[in-house]
Order: C-alpha cells, then structure tokens, then sequence
C-alpha cells in the first residue's frame, strides 16, 4: 500500500480510504461483515476510514467503533463529517430545529454523538459536509477552533465546496484566528472533472489535502453495468436510490455506455480492470492524497486493492483526456452536486425595480 502526506497535517494515508456510507442500513446490514471489512481493509494496508453521522443515521460510525475496539483505533486516521441532521424523529423529513447546519450549538452537540458512537476520544479528520451559504463560516471555524483546543478532533476540512469557499476559509482563519481548514474532499472521477478547473488547483495553492470521492462514479466505471441490461429495464440498487444519475433519457448518461467501451479496451490493453483504472486514473492528479472506495463486501475491497500498485502510462493518460476532456463533466445534469441558491432563486441573480418604474405588465404592454 503506497502511503501520502495528508496535506500539510503532518498526517500520513493510505492512498485508498475506505470510504463507509455502504456500512449499516444503506448498504450492508450486518454488523459482523461490516467489522470483517474495516478488518480486511486495515490488515491490507488501509489506515484511512472515512465516514459521516449521517450515514445510515449513524449506524457506520456505530460499527466503525465496533470494528476499532481493542487497540485497531491508535493505528487508523479516521475521518467523519457533520452537517446534515441525523434526526431519529418520525419527520425525517423534516428534522427537529437545530438539528443541522454550522451553528456552534450543532457542531459541539454533532462532534460529542460521533465521539460516543466511534468509541473513541479524538477524531482525526472532522469535516463539513456540505457548504451553507445562509450560514456563517467563521461562526463554523470558531466551534471547529474549539474542538481541536479541547483535544477532541487534530484536524478540520471541508467537502464539496467550491474554490472560492475554500479561499473564504483560508483567510478567515488567518484573519481571527481560527484553525485552518486542512482537507477537502470533492467528487473526481474520469466521467467527473469539474473541479480540475479550481478547486485542485485551489488545494495545492492553499496546501490543502484532497480526498476524492466517487472514483467510480457511482459504478458507471466500474464496468458492471451493461447497455444489454439497461435496454431490458434491469435496475441496480444505486439506480433506484439516484435515479438522476442513470436514467437513460438523458443522452449523456447514454453516451456512457459508449465511453465505458473505449475504457474498458484501454483497461484491457494495460492489463487491469476498469474499476482499477477509474481509481488509480484519480491518484495521479498531483493534488489528490488518497481516493475514497466504498466496497459492500470483501470481494469488491479485494478487487480495488490492485489500483495503488498501478501508475497510469502517459499515453492512457492522454487516451482518456481525449475522451473526456480535462475540466469537464460528461452528464452534468446527473452529477453536477454543487448546487448554490442564486441559480435557483431569480430573486437572487436580478436588481430588484424601484416599485415606482413601471413594468411591462402594469404599462398594458403585451409580451
């Protein structure tokens, strides 16, 4: 197992994190093969276990903290996140108040329940998951700030945000004296390079780890899904939970199939799989530290494993910028995360009139 410098925490990863949203009941149910696999993960190598409150309401971190009983948890980095609500009320909904967010009354009282959960005193890496843009940074860094003082967490970072919210984070920290955020962790993958654009070149300008997930984007890579079972209606669990991403209606998750192909002859010719050509393809960016997998069982772990022992030859490399060109998203539509508020609110994006110019409307004017 190759192993890098997480950022610039002093922090050494594995370069594949087990990623853990797979854990519990969003995934694999039992408990006992949940443990089994962070087992088979650490002895294989593996010394990075990402997770999030919210996975499967906690139910990952539950067994995550199983898993690490009895001396395992001095040897891992462990990783999880907070943001979303992991409200066990009947109105999922729509959780309890002040159940989410960055307010400090959440992130001390979302730390604490991972804490217990994990079975542990400290959390290596504690993350945001997903940036807020009704809520205020700095108050977020302040809790963080207060975490890391108290000894309950050694590093912060962030997850999906833009590279301007990275910049934000910077130099708020510098400015009021905040810890510095430390990771980020953005969707990468061969069919998703968006963040190629900024925000890798962020994280190499602000010394931040990257730690990207969905290597396989969503399985497309992994080269089990076929034209000839899509065509027959045949449905995998991932595409009944996210529909978006592998409805055949939109043309450019069609013009996946095409893609997959041509990486599938690519992945031949070098001698390895697709799945392993998709994960180790993320590794050689030079800003990425460690790519999440999420396996269900032994068998899918077993088959990624292979992807750390293999660099991409530069001709491949430039095979693949051919087919999905640096920068870009082959299905925006389905995988395009990054959702702001002024695209989705106009009131946002336009001046607002003076209510005494008159309109189009109320001038009598047809349109």
């Amino acid at each position: 197992m190759e192993y890098r410098k997480l950022g610039q925490t002093g922090m050494d990863v594995s370069a594949l994190c087990l990623g853990t949203m797979n854990l519990g009941a969003w995934g694999n149910t039992a408990t006992e093969a949940g443990v089994g696999l962070v087992h088979h993960a650490i002895d294989c190598g593996i010394n990075f276990i990402d997770t999030a409150d919210v996975y499967s309401k906690g139910q990952s971190e539950e067994i995550i903290g199983e898993a690490l009983r009895g001396g395992l948890r001095k040897d891992v980095i462990l990783a999880t996140k907070f943001y979303f609500s992991v409200d066990e009320g009947p109105l999922v909904k729509y959780p309890r108040p002040n159940t989410s967010g960055y307010s400090k009354r959440h992130i001390i009282a979302a730390c604490e329940a991972s804490l217990k959960r994990l079975g542990t005193d400290w959390i290596d890496l504690y993350q945001i998951h997903e940036p807020d843009y009704t809520a205020d940074l700095d108050e977020a860094l302040g809790a963080l700030s207060d975490l890391v003082r108290a000894g309950k967490v050694r590093a912060i970072g962030s997850s999906s945000f833009p590279a301007d919210l990275l910049a934000d984070a910077h130099w708020l920290a510098r400015a009021r004296a905040r810890e510095r955020v430390r990771c980020e962790q953005p969707q990468y993958s061969i069919f998703v390079r968006t963040i190629e654009r900024d925000v890798l070149p962020a994280c190499q300008k602000y010394g931040l780890g990257a730690i990207v997930w969905s290597p396989l984007n969503g399985g497309w890579l992994s080269g089990a899904r076929r034209r000839a079972e899509a065509d027959k209606g045949v449905k995998s669990r991932r595409a009944r939970l996210i529909p978006k991403m592998f409805d055949l209606g939109n043309p450019d998750n069609a013009r996946k199939f095409d893609l997959v192909e041509s990486l599938e002859q690519l992945a031949r010719e070098a001698g390895i799989s697709l799945a392993q050509l998709a994960v180790a393809w993320t590794l050689e960016h030079p800003a990425v530290n460690s790519s999440i997998i999420g396996p269900r069982n032994l068998e899918q772990l077993g088959a990624l494993l292979p992807a750390t022992t293999y660099r991409v030859p530069v001709d491949v490399l430039d095979e693949i910028d051919r087919l999905v060109p640096p920068g870009t998203i082959v299905a925006p539509a389905a995988d395009d995360r990054r959702e702001v508020p002024w695209l989705k609110d106009p009131a946002l994006r336009r001046r607002a009139l003076p209510s005494n110019i008159p309109t189009a409307f109320n001038r009598g004017v047809q349109v």
